[in-house]
């Protein structure tokens, strides 16, 4: 029983690394703000968005926890087929600031994340505006 309790401790250690990374940090974002803005109500995200935009090939293959710690829990989640799932961060607000939190058509960020529980997608439900160069 210590034997295959120890092996399986090893197993872990070995393998669950693997399946992800953690997030490093995103130069210029405060967690904080986000995560004291759920479903955007107090229009605090939008503030954060050109520095996630600048940084949001760091997201792709970090870990669902990690992205809980960084984003909070995500204002709506859906599992798909083949266990994915999604997170959705309210970027505005909208109807899911009354009571209720009803979905809304607000924009989001949408993270997919894949079977093996890492981010493989960084989506927004509608695209975010381009800024016009300078000149």
């Amino acid at each position: 029983m210590k034997a295959t309790s120890f092996l399986s401790f090893w197993v872990s250690v070995l393998l669950l690394p693997s399946c992800g990374h953690s997030l490093p940090e995103l130069p210029g974002f405060d967690a904080t703000a986000w995560r004291r803005d759920p479903y955007a109500c107090n229009n605090q995200r939008a503030k954060q968005l050109p520095v996630l935009q600048q940084h949001k090939e760091l997201l792709y293959g970090t870990r669902a926890d990690d992205i809980d710690a960084l984003f909070g829990r995500p204002d709506e989640e859906e599992l798909s087929e083949q266990t994915e799932k999604l997170y959705f961060y309210y970027l505005e607000p909208g109807t899911q600031c009354e009571p209720s939190h009803q979905r809304s058509t607000a924009n989001k960020l949408v993270l997919r994340f894949g079977p093996l529980g890492t981010v493989t997608e960084v989506l927004y439900e509608r695209p975010l505006p381009q800024e016009a160069p300078a000149g």
